[in-house]
């Protein structure tokens, strides 16, 4: 199968869950004997334009202008008039406009489409801006795929809510459980020695790190000894650091900065607790990936977390750092183990993934 690949971010060059999803999706589809091609906007002018990489081909394209933190390559739209050559696309997240770009040429006669809903809401726009776009702009591009990509039955749901009228296929997320282990060592920033409490994820308002550290604030007073360790980069980084020094607390925080995902497993096994209060998530695989490494996590109450996760995990809202920083002290004297299920492999995201994008050839090559 000849798979053409729409991701607007892609690991190595940026980090985070759909840019590592849309990467290992690309290497292990390759492995499994598929030509996959994959093209992105390029975020950096040193990076060439054409990679072949772990079995598949990378074609990056700078950007031409940017709006609300969304780069619009022309370099995109141009390779997608022109395309042809391929079985299926299979574009990630409808947030970006390469995804968009994707519909609009399936609308005029491109190869079938596949679109995977990473998370619903965008962490940089806010949500009355957001849900216009879901309703007008959004819903007509999810509407252009011949199957969409939930990892969830609520996500379904909301989905549906939008008027959405495509079909929708539920593959849960994945994660690689044999890396994201207990067993192991640690990292050299991170140990068990005193409570350690981690946050993983851009620096942005959407993510609320600051929520994070205040919640952190309200476990020092319990535990004079605990250690926050912040894993990204971002614009509120500045802020963060003023917080916590007027917190009394800057000497108990550290920056790790972008971590490589290949040390990432160290870095979870050395932590006691991840908070995750982001105002907005898909199914996040720093929840999957801490859990599959015994760590304890506190997220905001989002429902198709909720749903993803049950009580396995701790909520609190949004928000409310005091209900965030109680449940971490919570998490932090429960004795139980948590753990992962086994319907979160990355093996089986793979496989579930890929025979829904033959399907779809397959309709279109009969129809």
């Amino acid at each position: 199968m000849r798979i053409l690949r729409v991701a607007q971010k892609l690991y190595p060059d940026v980090n985070g869950g759909g840019a590592y999803h849309a990467h290992a999706m690309s290497r292990d589809q390759a492995e499994m004997g598929h030509d996959v091609t994959v093209i992105t906007v390029r975020n950096d002018p040193e990076l060439p334009a054409r990679e072949e990489r772990e079995g598949y081909t990378v074609l990056r394209y700078d950007p031409t202008v940017s709006a609300l933190g969304n780069d619009i390559s022309a370099g995109v739209a141009r390779y997608l008039v022109s395309v042809a050559e391929f079985d299926v696309m299979h574009a990630h997240s409808h947030l970006y406009f390469s995804t968009n770009l994707a519909a609009l040429r399936r609308r005029v006669g491109g190869p079938p489409l596949a679109i995977t809903n990473h998370g619903l809401y965008s962490q940089n726009v806010s949500k009355p801006v957001f849900d216009f776009y879901l309703r007008t702009v959004g819903r007509w591009t999810f509407n252009r795929a011949d199957v969409v990509f939930c990892y969830t039955e609520t996500d379904r749901g909301r989905v549906r809510d939008l008027g959405v009228s495509s079909r929708i296929s539920v593959v849960p997320n994945g994660i690689d459980t044999e890396r994201f282990t207990s067993e192991g060592h640690e990292h050299g920033s991170v140990t068990g020695d005193d409570p350690s409490v981690l946050f993983v994820g851009r620096l942005v308002e959407g993510k609320r790190p600051l929520v994070a550290l205040e919640a952190f604030a309200v476990v020092r007073e319990e535990y004079p000894d605990a250690q926050l360790h912040i894993c990204g980069e971002g614009p509120k980084q500045e802020e963060l650091e003023a917080r916590a020094a007027n917190l009394g607390i800057a000497d108990a925080i550290t920056f790790l900065g972008q971590v490589p995902y290949d040390e990432m497993p160290a870095v979870f096994r050395g932590a006691d607790a991840l908070v995750l209060p982001s105002r907005a998530e898909g199914v996040p695989r720093t929840i999957m990936e801490a859990l599959s490494a015994g760590v304890r996590v506190v997220s905001s109450d989002l429902p198709q977390v909720r749903s993803a996760f049950s009580d396995t995990v701790a909520y609190a809202p949004t928000d409310d750092s005091s209900t965030f920083g109680s449940q971490l002290l919570a998490e932090l004297s429960n004795s139980r183990s948590p753990s992962l299920g086994e319907e979160f492999s990355w093996h089986r995201t793979v496989e579930e993934t890929t025979a829904e994008l033959a399907e779809i050839g397959r309709r279109s090559t009969t129809s």
